[in-house]
């Protein structure tokens, strides 16, 4: 009797189980009306961010008057603002589908460590029974009915022990799926807290500027002419202004301009896009160029390769400056650029010995892949055949760094050279293909395009010196 008491507690476990798209299916219905009202919300932010952009464009192109100059600060600060609230509602919406992907993971794991314990027990009863042979369940069996009994149930716990191995397989393979859409949801999230973190700042110095502009002035337009007049850079100035990068020591502007006008011959993106997404970078936070490459690089994808391209460059590993990794996932991105060395191989020159290629394929894939052994090519140094340099690329080296963030805007489409998509290629530059075209990023791409503005300004005027 216990025997078949124990078969049909493992069928009753097995009717229990709920298939783990149920399980996805309520998570999504849970939060359906909330997301809505917060699309909703963020379509009408959208609208007034774009009522807020024409009125800057408006201020921009009037005549140069410290009214015009005050209105396009308004209208600059008041779009900020608004992106900032769309940006929070898109934190909001993430936090909604993280806490539906992290029930629908906690009943996964449930319904999987269920799963477990079930086939464990029809193991251990598939091994009693196996302890015994036909003979002996004959002889043991009261009668002969008993012993055809006996031999179903055996026959039937086998069949159940083949559903259990199936059913762990489909759950653990939906809990693997849950755990990669929620790592990506993480992702997402943190990307808007920097971009959030960069618009607040940015705010900030929009009406610093807005209240020195009204104090030097003092609300007279005859002295706002004369602070133009007198705030004209000249060429000597603009050369002589640093350069700020990321993990590199600055170098005067006009060495930046040098590398960023050779790199547009070379690639077809603005000398000032580029100067734009570099100082982007420079601007983006605490994350970046404070980690090490043990603690914060991941271990099975980018460490390896992290090795070996140091080792090619003669460099120190755990001296060589990277990006600090995120609460959510890994960091490690190297240089003024922020390349992360699994993408910095396919720029570097770097091949996988078995594959000769410098990114996975259908032959290697996975972790064996990054694990190598690789090798340096330097036909396949796409920076250095740019550059026509005599060494391997360095990407902490501003010259080669410069180059490298030209062809990877090239790459996103900047050598188209308009400015939408010049901002595309930016937005791609930092949140990838699949996310560009997410409104909640906007302000990096913006960002952007405001400092290549002000690039070409300078640019337009040594040119014309």
């Amino acid at each position: 009797m216990r025997r078949f008491f124990f078969f049909f507690f493992i069928l009753g476990s097995a009717c229990a189980a709920v298939p783990s798209a149920v399980f996805a299916q309520s998570a999504t219905q849970a939060v359906a009306e909330r997301q809505q009202e917060l699309q909703n919300q963020l379509s009408a932010i959208e609208g007034q961010i774009a009522q807020q952009q024409q009125l800057l464009d408006t201020a921009q192109n009037q005549h140069q008057t410290l009214q015009t100059q005050i209105d396009a600060f308004n209208a600059e600060i008041k779009k900020t603002q608004l992106q900032i609230q769309a940006i929070d509602i898109a934190i909001t919406q993430l936090n909604s589908n993280i806490g539906a992907h992290n029930q629908t993971l906690s009943q996964l794991s449930s319904q999987l460590a269920a799963e477990k314990e079930s086939l464990a027990q029809i193991m251990r009863q598939t091994q009693m029974l196996d302890d015994y042979s036909v003979v002996s369940v004959a002889l043991g069996s009261q009668d002969v009915s008993g012993f055809f009994s006996d031999l179903d149930a055996f026959t039937s716990i086998k069949s159940s022990l083949a559903d259990s191995f199936s059913q762990i397989q489909q759950t653990s393979s939906s809990t693997e799926a849950e755990k990669e859409a929620l790592q990506s949801r993480l992702a997402d999230q943190e990307q808007l807290r920097v971009v959030a973190q960069l618009a607040k700042q940015a705010v900030v110095s929009q009406e610093k500027e807005k209240q020195q502009l009204l104090t030097q002035t003092k609300g007279v337009e005859a002295n706002y002419q004369k602070l133009i007049a007198s705030n004209q850079k000249t060429a000597a100035q603009i050369r002589s202004e640093l350069f700020t990068l990321r993990d590199s020591a600055a170098i005067p502007f006009g060495t930046a301009l040098t590398y960023a006008e050779a790199a547009e011959k070379a690639t077809g993106t603005r000398a000032a896009v580029t100067l734009g997404v570099l100082k982007q970078e420079t601007n983006l936070g605490e994350n970046l160029g404070t980690g090490t490459w043990r603690v914060d690089m991941a271990p099975n994808r980018d460490q390896p390769v992290f090795v070996y391209i140091t080792q090619t460059l003669g460099l120190d590993p755990d001296r060589m400056p990277v990006s600090k990794k995120p609460w959510y996932g890994w960091g490690g991105a190297m240089g003024p650029g922020q390349f992360i060395p699994s993408t910095w191989v396919c720029y570097g020159g770097f091949v996988n010995v078995k594959t000769k290629t410098c990114a996975p394929t259908s032959s290697l894939n996975g972790n064996a892949f990054w694990q190598g052994p690789w090798q340096y090519v330097a036909s396949k140094d796409r920076v250095r055949t740019l550059l026509g340099a005599n060494a391997p690329s360095n990407p902490w080296n501003p010259q080669v760094a410069i180059m490298a963030t030209a062809m990877l805007m090239a790459d996103n489409g900047a050598s188209a050279q308009t400015p939408a998509a010049e901002r595309l290629a930016a937005l791609r530059y930092f949140a990838g293909w699949a996310h560009a075209n997410n409104p909640a990023y906007s302000f990096y791409g913006d960002g952007v395009m405001e400092f290549a503005t002000q690039f070409q300004a300078d640019i337009n005027q040594l040119e014309g010196s």
